[in-house]
């Protein structure tokens, strides 16, 4: 099992952000569209950082309200981990429990392709061990 798998399924459209956006640009983002994170781009998909919800809340407790007027850039995660459409969920799950983050960006040839989310992963995983199951229960029957 692959992140080829994965996009495959979900598609490889990522919201981004400018890294002048303000944090509230952002948070009103992030909730107009249901989601956790947005990568940043300078519009040509080379990835120049992600910004999530834990990001917002860090500058806004540091901060206060005034946080909310700070450019992207300035909150963001520069150093990004990503991954590639080859690297299998195992290796996903290792990256992200190590980097205690739960958005991957997807990389290729140097641009972004794609994200991929925990709670894909995790989907994923849950319908390979369905999949084992009904295999097992199948070759019991048949034995």
């Amino acid at each position: 099992m692959t992140v080829r798998l994965i996009l495959e399924e979900k598609g490889r459209d990522v919201v981004t952000l400018e890294p002048g956006a303000t944090l509230a640009q952002a948070a009103q983002l992030l909730g107009a569209r249901r989601i956790g994170a947005v990568v940043v781009t300078a519009g040509d998909r080379k990835i120049r950082g992600i910004l999530s919800e834990r990001d917002i809340v860090r500058a806004v407790g540091e901060l206060g309200t005034e946080a909310l007027s700070l450019t992207v850039d300035k909150a963001m995660t520069a150093k990004v981990s990503t991954c590639r459409e080859a690297n299998t969920v195992n290796e996903v799950m290792e990256i992200m429990t190590r980097g205690r983050f739960r958005h991957l960006p997807v990389e290729k040839d140097g641009q972004l392709d794609g994200i991929i989310s925990i709670g894909d992963v995790v989907k994923l995983r849950i319908e390979e061990v369905e999949r084992e199951a009904e295999q097992i229960r199948e070759y019991i029957a048949t034995a």
